[in-house]
């Protein structure tokens, strides 16, 4: 069994207000780790307060915070108190999400992601050593702000990335990288870059996204449509260009001609069950230890397909 295995909050297919009784089991069932993720759906903070109180065994993170949508001062404010009320148990994920989020539902412009990761990165630091913040960063200023409750343990804070770039930007600066959206063999071309910088024990968080005990039709279905609609994003086609995968160019011509089910059709099913794991949980579980077996050290699985969560958790839970 690995280290670490976790699962993402709040789990799909049951309201966060009745999630206490199987959030609790979770380290009994042998899960070491909750991470939330913050899209469409909860912030990424409130579903991990709960779990604070919930599991106090657990190892909390948050994959991610985008950079771009809560001011640096906030997001300090958020990360802090979170980290307070699980000392040493909580680790800041923070990533420049895309032009989807950012831009098309939040009204903010995205420029200049790479920047805006960075400069937040370093405004956190000082920010966390409880100094006086007053700097002029390429994309944000900052006029005098220090942090009125600081973390009784500082979080580690990781960088979300896919490409060369940030990747080294979360190994030189940060505490390790969140990656998803890639396979366990893409891990291997990923890993290098994030410990190039002499930290060979820099951490990867993989989000791994999974639909265990379906029928391969329902699975594959239910996988291609969330692929085209996160592989077309500009930032996670640049990622699949990066990592090689020529197949998917007739899939990215089709979604550009304004032909959404060719595009879905021409996704190779290689492809889908490489990027999401599915079959029997025993076999899923196997998968998913392929990814730590390449590089990855905290795998987070994320359950796809409904069905009853708790039946899912147990059947997920490390062996």
């Amino acid at each position: 069994m690995p280290d670490r295995w976790g699962i993402t909050l709040p789990l799909s297919g049951l309201p966060l207000r009745e999630q206490r009784a199987v959030v609790e089991r979770l380290p009994d069932l042998g899960y070491t780790d909750a991470w939330s993720a913050e899209a469409d759906r909860t912030d990424a903070f409130t579903p991990l307060v709960l779990a604070a109180q919930w599991a106090p065994a657990l190892r909390l993170g948050t994959a991610i915070v985008p950079a771009f949508t809560r001011g640096p001062a906030l997001l300090a404010q958020s990360a802090a108190t979170l980290a307070n009320l699980a000392p040493g148990r909580f680790a800041l994920g923070i990533g420049s999400s895309s032009d989807v989020i950012v831009e098309g539902w939040n009204g903010i412009p995205f420029t200049e992601p790479y920047a805006r990761v960075r400069d937040t990165l370093r405004f956190l630091r000082t920010a966390f050593a409880g100094e006086r913040v007053a700097e002029d960063w390429a994309s944000f200023s900052v006029r005098g702000f220090r942090l009125g409750e600081l973390p009784e343990q500082v979080p580690p804070v990781l960088v979300a990335a896919l490409r060369p770039g940030m990747l080294r930007l979360a190994g030189r600066e940060g505490d390790g990288a969140i990656v998803n959206w890639l396979t366990a063999d893409d891990v291997r071309a990923v890993a290098p870059h994030v410990r190039e910088y002499g930290k060979p024990a820099a951490e990867i968080v993989a989000r791994i996204f999974v639909v265990p005990d379906a029928e391969p039709e329902r699975a594959r279905a239910i996988g291609r449509r969330l692929a085209a609609a996160y592989l077309n994003v500009p930032v996670y086609k640049a990622f699949h260009q990066w990592l090689g995968r020529t197949e998917l160019g007739p899939m990215w011509k089709l979604w550009a001609d304004g032909d959404r089910r060719g595009a879905l059709e021409a996704i190779p099913d290689e492809v889908v069950d490489r990027l999401v794991l599915h079959g029997p949980a025993a076999s899923v579980r196997e998968q998913v230890e392929a990814y730590v077996e390449a590089g990855v050290s905290t795998p987070v699985l994320a359950p796809l397909g409904g069905g009853d969560p708790v039946a899912t958790v147990e059947a997920l839970a490390p062996r």
